[in-house]
């Protein structure tokens, strides 16, 4: 069983930046699509960004341009800029692997806190 492993959470100002790290277990990275997902309280999950194993990335409205998804195939790690926070960027921040090649699938991180202050 795929386990994924998130670091870089933590309290920021607003305006500032931080950066999330997730590195799933096992040697299979190179073929997962992987996204990033936010739940603040009160709301439901919702998607921040997804990068497919080939490199292509989509953003949701409210992080264009002030988020960035990438991944190293070769430290086996996929990551999360954040930038530009604001105080409604505060959520658990969870890492999520919906793809292993063909099949579909849906994996979940511990989730890591980000909290942007005013």
């Amino acid at each position: 069983q795929v386990q994924l492993v998130e670091s870089g959470g933590g309290l920021v100002q607003a305006g500032g930046s931080l950066r999330l790290s997730c590195a799933p277990s096992g040697s299979i990275f190179d073929f997962m699509d992987m996204g990033w997902y936010r739940q603040a309280p009160g709301k439901q999950r919702e998607l921040v960004a997804a990068i497919t194993r080939g490199g292509s990335t989509n953003y949701a409205d409210s992080v264009k341009g002030r988020f960035t998804i990438s991944r190293d195939n070769s430290k086996k790690t996929v990551y999360l800029q954040l930038s530009g926070l604001k105080p409604e960027d505060t959520a658990v921040y969870y890492c999520n692997v919906n793809r292993i090649e063909y099949v579909t699938t849906q994996i979940w991180g511990q989730g890591t806190q980000v909290t942007v202050s005013s």
